[in-house]
């Protein structure tokens, strides 16, 4: 289903990654790219610097809305690894991106996931017939097993690089920003980020495109 514009280049720079999804908000026809990457990668800020740029047309379709509920993790003992490919509503997602491929008269609402509660809120974004251009984001775009029904709903996947300090920096600073210790934050990126990175690394060979973080 990849139907790429312009620019066949595997690698690209920041730069060059905002020109390509900007022509594909010209096409007239929808597109949904996927940003894929490991945690604290800047997925979601790269998101929503391209829905900026575009505007209205745009809108972010987060896999995180897909999170399963606390209450639903603690239940299945996976609360302690929230974040890894087995504590996501993974058929839900592929239903909604499936619904997502042809625009219809109606809205698509989707769920959002909110970081100040740790949960996903149905019903938080109203996708509609005007937006051409659906980015959507998330650690396991490109996974294997049940994931593997998510790429080929994609008209890209592009995989994220930046600087690995830099990157670690700034999801330590995350996970303190929304209510955890210094020592809890490092041992979480230690214990389950860095576990699931490792995961998610091993994907990148599926990607579209490698787009390359300043």
């Amino acid at each position: 289903m990849v139907k790429r514009v312009a620019s066949q280049k595997k690698y690209l720079s920041f730069q060059e990654g905002g020109s390509l999804v900007k022509q594909y908000a010209v096409t007239g026809t929808r597109c949904i790219l996927g940003l894929c990457g490991v945690p604290g990668i800047g997925k979601s800020t790269l998101a929503a610097q391209l829905v900026h740029e575009i505007g209205e047309q745009a809108i972010v379709v987060s896999m995180d809305g897909f999170h399963l509920a606390n209450t639903v993790l603690e239940a299945l003992g996976r609360r302690q690894r929230k974040g890894a490919p087995d504590t996501f509503d993974v058929v839900g997602y592929i239903a909604l991106l499936k619904r997502l491929r042809t625009p219809g008269r109606l809205p698509v609402y989707a769920p959002e996931f909110r970081r100040e509660i740790e949960e996903a809120i149905a019903g938080a974004l109203a996708i509609t017939e005007d937006h051409k251009v659906i980015i959507t984001e998330g650690n396991y775009l490109l996974g294997e097993g049940l994931w593997t029904g998510v790429l080929p709903l994609l008209d890209e996947c592009w995989f994220l690089e930046r600087d690995e300090q830099a990157r670690k920096r700034q999801l330590l600073d995350r996970h303190m920003a929304f209510g955890k210790t210094q020592q809890e934050a490092a041992q979480w990126v230690e214990k389950v980020d860095e576990k699931n990175a490792e995961y998610i690394r091993k994907t990148k060979i599926r990607a579209t495109r490698i787009l390359t973080l300043d």
